[in-house]
C-alpha cells in the first residue's frame, strides 16, 4: 500500500513539472506542502529565503504544523566585478562566511577586504532579521529536519551558500524545496542536500516569474505579516499584488 502511494505521489509530482503557471506563491507553497506531508518528516523546521520564499514557506509551515524561520544571505562580490561572488554571509548563531575559494585565489583579493565586507553584511543582516522577526528568537536547528524554501531558483548561488552553512548546523536531514528551477541546477544542488523537491523543471529555463500568474515584488510589510501570522499559529494572510498588477 505504501509503495503504491509513493509511486502515485511521484507520478503526480512529475506531471506537475510541466504544468501551467502557479496562481501565486501561496499556491506554489500548498503544492510543495502536499509533497512534503507524504514524507512524514521528523521534527521539521521550515526556513525561508526572503522575500518571496516566505510566502511559499508560510503555507508549508502551516500544513506541517512546523515552525517557520528565515535565512538571510548577503553576497560579497569582487570589487571590479560585483556580480562575481567572492563570498556569501549566511546569518545564524554564529553566522557563516562561505568563501568561493576559486574566485578568491584567482582574483587576488586580500583577506582584509572580505573581513570589512563581512562586517558590513552582518550589520545589514542583523537589521533585516530584527525588522522581519520583531525580536522573536531563532528556531533551534540541530538534530531537526531542515526544509529550505524559496520561490524558485535561477543560478542557485545564494541557496548553495545557505545550504553549506545549514549543513554546519548539524541537522538530522537537510531538504531543499522549491516550486521551479532548471533541471541542471537541481541536479547540482542535490549534491549538497539529502533531498531536493522541485515541482517543475522546465527546459529551456527562462525566468522564475514566467511560472507564476502573480509574481509581484513582495514588500517587507508582507513578509512581516506572514511571519507574525505563522508565529501566532494563524493562517498566512493573502499576499496582495502591487497596485496596477
Amino acid at each position: 500500500m505504501v509503495g503504491w502511494f509513493l509511486a502515485w505521489r511521484d507520478e503526480n509530482i512529475n506531471a506537475m513539472r510541466n504544468a501551467g503557471p502557479f496562481a501565486d506563491r501561496a499556491a506554489a507553497g500548498r503544492a510543495l506542502a502536499d509533497a512534503l506531508i507524504a514524507r512524514n518528516l521528523v521534527q521539521p523546521v521550515i526556513l525561508a529565503l526572503p522575500r518571496g520564499g516566505v510566502a511559499v514557506a508560510a503555507e508549508i509551515a502551516k500544513a506541517l504544523a512546523a515552525p517557520l524561520d528565515i535565512v538571510l544571505v548577503r553576497k560579497i562580490g569582487v570589487p571590479y566585478q560585483p556580480e562575481l561572488a567572492l563570498a556569501a554571509i549566511v546569518d545564524g548563531d554564529p553566522p557563516d562566511v562561505v568563501v568561493n575559494e576559486d574566485v578568491a585565489e584567482l582574483s587576488g583579493i586580500p583577506p582584509d577586504y572580505i573581513e570589512t565586507q563581512t562586517r558590513q553584511a552582518l550589520a545589514e543582516i542583523e537589521r533585516r532579521r530584527k525588522a522581519y522577526l520583531q525580536g522573536r528568537p531563532r528556531v533551534p536547528l540541530q538534530g531537526r529536519t531542515i526544509v529550505l524554501v524559496d520561490d524558485g531558483i535561477a543560478t542557485g548561488a545564494s541557496i548553495r551558500a545557505a545550504l553549506k552553512a545549514l549543513r554546519r548546523r548539524h541537522p538530522n536531514r537537510l531538504i531543499l524545496a522549491v516550486p521551479v528551477a532548471p533541471a541542471e541546477t537541481v541536479a547540482e544542488l542535490g549534491k549538497d542536500v539529502d533531498e531536493v523537491i522541485c515541482l517543475r523543471q522546465p527546459e529551456p529555463f527562462f525566468a522564475i516569474g514566467v511560472h507564476y500568474a502573480d509574481f509581484h515584488q513582495m514588500s517587507d510589510q508582507e513578509v512581516i505579516a506572514l511571519l507574525e501570522a505563522c508565529a501566532a499559529g494563524a493562517s498566512p494572510p493573502a499576499s496582495a499584488p502591487d497596485e496596477g498588477n
